[in-house]
């Protein structure tokens, strides 16, 4: 057999079909009687609804029927996860509306035009009140409420207890107030759900545009008093879903709750106008940071005040920064005692969710940030700084101050890689050239280092392996791809371990009715946890196999090895039995008992799920099983960034992107590859372009693509991408995420790069996103000096709100921030 597979660059097997036209997205499917759903959305930010009359709409051609709050007496249901059981969202708006945007009534009619226009027709009476739209003004006292019974906007928050003097022995105390604005999750395809009833075997078939089939199927049922069993949820390709797609939304059950009542098909598919103000966002963190240093530079503690923004009904975003960023506040430095304090807030905006990285990116800007504010104020190297006080290489775990368990890393390692690709110091050389010249286009460069969490709370997984009679074979999986390549990877590993050709091995995933159980994918999870689960359930065929071949060749199992196109006996390549021959064996005969059922814990080959055995009839060659990790793994890396700053404009471009990863042992460098591409561009976006902004009365103004600043290939320059590998024991690949890595180094990378190209001029700070306007405020301020010149016309420091005081103290985040998404 020859050398193994496995690390090698192999490309894509699904990118065919989609160059082809042949990919098939909730859009595209149709069943006889087929309706479509059209909402009408609150033009108001925060109002009660006095009254809603749709007389005129249900009389419109063309329409089935007409939906208000009242006709489907849904519950309130929280999305993807509670984060306060107080604020739990109406599928249509009862009472009151939140957001601009939320759903007030749904039509249903026989085309898309019809139900749009009706829609039209539906007249809604409004008191308008007023909105909390800033984060920081909706925790001031006398805040309009979005859930008056609570008293208060603040829906979460908890407090580190008082503990030892942070800056005891510190000789520099740096303070800023930072701020990782709120941005759209933009996918191609936004949110979709086709809702079927009734067949033979299930009540409902429900087609819908998601990250996490299984768990949609849960929170359907649950919300809507249906057996699971009796539900099928499938998910057929997916146009991106970056977070956004984890959980249900409120356009879901209203549409499953129509078609159930009107037992005929009914689908839905969210506009691109619809998508901006209707599909949660992310990010949406303020955080007030002390950081104190000895007179050596080395850390002594570090203070964090985070105030989340949850947007409208609580939404789920808000607990990343209980969570995740919490977990990761001390990122890959070491640093003895850190107090965190956070409090979470509801607005009248578009409810928060998931992006890329959710909750890490908001940790390494945070302290990337600081570092580089540090390392201006002590007249430091940033790159030394950081030297100075990165943890040592670990093999063994290691429990950070935050309590999170880091399984391997060796941070000096990526960073000292991704400083010898840039060749630093022929770059501060050029920079140093330009300023002496007076240059219009000046030069910036910027590092930033990182450690993330991937695999975390969801760290088991459903996999199966079964090889069939003409010698193919079928992977069946609970992850959810919807562009990550799990088809190539997953097949690779099954060619790896059988010997079955790639082109022979069909991929299942994502549908309820094949696949049992399933965590989905989100939280850079699917390799660790699907792939190792894939690799066992191949190993229990293969041992089932060797069985076999090793009955039907009269030899000893232990000598019987893959070879060309089956099993035999190693050093006889004569004798070999076909896997399309074990198959059929395995149907008509049965399959030695070689293994039990159970679960794989911590990449231990504890069996799987026997089909067959020894005296029990025939059966297939087959195995699953449910692999359990047992703990996150944490991928790190280092990213420089280079820009130029127009300084007459303020105009950045970005000119060179070096990154260099470490997600442990990798599999495919080509897959690698484009996850870090993708993260580099949503990171970098970010840090220059992107934001979701509102006016005072809550009203998006970045609702389009004419006005949300989203870049194209022609924006970003070619990205310089590079890999160390530190492997895990968390699993038996070896394998740790890559999938938000990009993303989560990219953005303090090219946020430091902008600063630092106006440093020369005493801008010590520019807040996110570093648009033109704002980098040429900074120059302004900066050359016409005054108290806010230092930190590009927005002090770098202000006092945190006073709803910090009234937070509860505990010394332990919930349970439910650590989570996959």
């Amino acid at each position: 057999m020859p050398g193994s597979l496995l690390g090698n660059s192999v490309r894509r097997v699904e990118d065919p079909r989609f160059l082809t036209g042949q990919g098939s997205y909730v859009g595209n499917l149709h069943f006889d009687g087929l309706a479509v759903a059209a909402f009408v959305r609150s033009p108001f930010a925060h109002a009660r609804i006095d009254g809603i009359d749709v007389g005129e709409a249900r009389k419109a051609p063309g329409v089935v029927a007409v939906y208000t709050a009242e006709d489907l007496e849904l519950a309130p249901f929280h999305g993807f996860m509670v984060l306060n059981p107080a604020c739990g969202r109406p599928p249509l708006a009862t009472g009151k509306v939140r957001f601009v945007g939320d759903v007030v009534a749904m039509v249903v009619a026989e085309t898309e035009a019809a139900a749009v226009d009706a829609a039209e027709l539906v007249v809604v009476d409004y008191d308008p009140l007023e909105p909390a739209v800033d984060t920081e003004a909706a925790v001031a006292d006398g805040a309009p409420l979005q859930f008056e019974e609570l008293g208060t906007n603040v829906v979460m928050g908890m407090a580190d207890p008082p503990g030892p003097d942070l800056f005891a022995g510190a000789t520099t105390v740096v303070r800023a107030k930072l701020e990782n604005q709120r941005v759209a999750v933009v996918p191609m395809e936004g949110d979709a759900v086709l809702a079927v009833p009734g067949d033979d075997r299930y009540d409902l078939t429900v087609y819908v545009s998601t990250q996490m089939p299984h768990g949609v199927a849960r929170t359907v049922a649950d919300t809507l008093g249906l057996d699971v069993g009796r539900l099928r949820v499938v998910a057929p390709d997916v146009g991106g879903g970056f977070g956004a797609k984890a959980g249900v939304g409120a356009e879901h059950l209203a549409v499953i709750a129509a078609a159930r009542r009107l037992g005929r098909p009914v689908r839905w598919v969210q506009t691109r106008s619809e998508n901006m103000v209707g599909m949660p966002h992310g990010r949406g963190q303020v955080q007030w940071v002390e950081m104190g240093f000895d007179a050596d530079g080395r850390i002594t503690g570090m203070h964090c005040r985070v105030l989340a923004d949850a947007g409208a009904y609580a939404g789920f975003g808000g607990i990343l920064a209980v969570g995740p960023t919490r977990m990761m506040a001390q990122g890959v430095y070491a640093i003895p005692a850190i107090r965190y304090d956070v409090a979470v807030a509801v607005t009248n905006t578009t409810p928060m969710g998931a992006f890329r990285g959710a909750g890490r990116p908001e940790a390494a800007e945070m302290l990337e940030r600081m570092m580089d504010i540090a390392a201006d104020e002590m007249g430091t190297d940033p790159v030394e700084l950081r030297r100075r006080n990165l943890l040592p290489a670990f093999t063994e775990p290691y429990t950070t101050v935050m309590g999170t368990t880091y399984d391997t890393g060796d941070y000096a390692r990526p960073l000292d890689e991704a400083i010898r690709l840039a060749g630093i110091e022929e770059l501060r050389a050029e920079q140093a050239s330009r300023r002496t010249r007076g240059d219009r286009w000046q030069l910036g460069i910027g590092v930033s280092v990182y450690v993330e969490i991937t695999g975390g709370a969801g760290t088991g997984e459903f996999g199966a392996v079964e090889v069939h009679r003409d010698g193919s074979a079928t992977i069946r999986v609970g992850t959810s791809a919807h562009g990550q390549g799990h088809a190539t990877a997953f097949s690779m590993i099954v060619a790896d371990t059988l010997g079955i050709p790639m082109e022979r091995i069909r991929f299942v995933q994502s549908d309820t009715a094949a696949v049992p159980r399933g965590g989905g994918t989100g939280g850079s999870r699917s390799l660790q946890t699907g792939g190792s689960a894939v690799l066992r359930a191949a190993e229990q065929v293969l041992e089932k196999a060797r069985a076999l071949t090793a009955a039907e060749l009269e030899a000893s199992p232990e000598d019987i090895v893959v070879q060309d196109g089956g099993l035999g006996v190693a050093g006889v390549p004569s004798r070999v039995v076909s896997w399309g021959e074990l198959a059929a064996i395995a149907e008509d005969r049965g399959v030695p008992n070689v293994g039990g059922g159970g679960k794989d814990a911590g990449g231990k080959n504890a069996g799987g799920k026997d089909a067959g055995g020894e005296g029990a009839g025939g059966g297939p060659l087959a195995a699953e099983l449910d692999f359990d990790q047992g703990g996150a793994t944490y991928p790190f890396g280092a990213h420089v960034s280079v820009v130029e700053v127009d300084m007459e404009t303020g105009q950045v471009r970005p000119v060179r992107h070096i990154a260099v990863d470490d997600c442990g042992r990798i599999l495919n460098p080509l897959l690698v590859t484009g996850q870090q591409h993708g993260g580099i561009a949503q990171g970098m976006a970010q840090a220059l372009w992107e934001e979701m902004c509102y006016d005072a009365d809550g009203n998006p103004i970045t609702a389009s693509l004419a006005e949300y600043a989203m870049p194209s290939a022609a924006e970003v320059p070619f990205y310089e991408t590079a890999n160390t590998e530190t492997p895990t024991f968390r699993n038996p690949l070896g394998a740790k995420g890559i999938g938000e890595s990009g993303t989560i180094g990219s953005t303090p990378a090219v946020h430091n790069a902008v600063v630092d190209a106006l440093s020369h001029l005493g801008v010590r700070h520019v807040a996110m996103p570093c648009t033109p306007e704002r980098v040429w405020r900074a120059m302004v301020a900066a050359r016409q000096g005054g108290p806010e010149a230092a930190a590009g016309g927005r002090l770098l420091w202000s006092d945190p709100p006073a709803a910090f005081d009234r937070l509860p103290v505990t010394g332990q985040a919930p349970a439910a921030a650590d989570v996959d998404i």
